[in-house]
């Protein structure tokens, strides 16, 4: 029976008892764990890399890496917070792996391109997710994971170092660069209104977190299914 159906058979289990019943041969629990979190651990891998694909192959390899590791987690941490890092590491390493490649700079005609935020044709909003994917494309991928962890995805500071595995400074430090780099590339996508005062929609404060947009995964979309029964049989790259 797959874990959509039986789901309800675990409303009470925690995450560490569902990772606990996975090593110990349960072979629904992983791919209930993978359902509890799959969303945000796409929306994480998709902004990090910029690119539906290679985030979708990112966070398979990190769920099979997550699947045959799992007899090795520890329990110092939330086990979101493991999954999470298993996610970004893959997806800083195909990052690092593609550095070397030609970047692709934004359009000269990125401001003129770009729609009014206010409008809410869905054609309208998924231009405007990849323009922000574009802009966080230019940043170096340790600033642009800890952006996403902060201010996309709303962890603390202290919880995104975690998942970094790195200092708290480290990581408001990375925030503060990659912020300063980033705004001024998408401050017309927050700018809702007429001009107000600092810090306002219309005019966002210096130091701001960037703007968010909803890339949760739809129904046909390319999302990987990773709790399926192709998990047994996956590989790492």
């Amino acid at each position: 029976m797959s874990t959509e159906r039986n789901g309800s058979a675990y409303a009470d289990v925690t995450d560490a008892d569902l990772l606990t019943r996975h090593t110990h041969g349960d072979p629904d629990a992983f791919g209930e764990l993978v359902r509890r979190h799959r969303d945000r651990l796409w929306a994480v891998a998709l902004r990090t890399l910029g690119d539906r694909e290679e985030a979708a192959d990112a966070l398979q390899d990190a769920l099979v890496s997550a699947y045959r590791a799992a007899g090795r987690f520890e329990g110092r941490a939330a086990v979101t917070t493991w999954l999470h890092r298993i996610v970004v590491n893959a997806c800083l390493d195909r990052a690092r792996r593609r550095a070397a490649r030609p970047a692709v700079p934004l359009p000269e005609d990125l401001d003129q391109r770009l729609p009014a935020p206010a409008q809410e044709d869905p054609a309208v909003r998924g231009e405007t997710r990849e323009a922000l994917l574009a802009a966080l494309a230019t940043l170096p991928a340790e600033q642009r994971a800890a952006l996403v962890l902060v201010d996309m995805e709303g962890y603390p500071v202290d919880e995104a170092a975690r998942i970094l595995d790195v200092a708290s400074g480290t990581i408001k430090s990375r925030c503060a660069r990659g912020r300063a780099k980033l705004l001024p590339l998408v401050r017309h996508l927050r700018e809702s209104g007429p001009p107000g005062p600092a810090g306002s929609p219309g005019n966002p404060a210096a130091g701001q977190s960037v703007p968010s947009t909803d890339d949760r995964p739809r129904a046909g979309g390319p999302t990987p299914d990773p709790g399926g029964a192709s998990m047994e049989g996956g590989g790492t790259r």
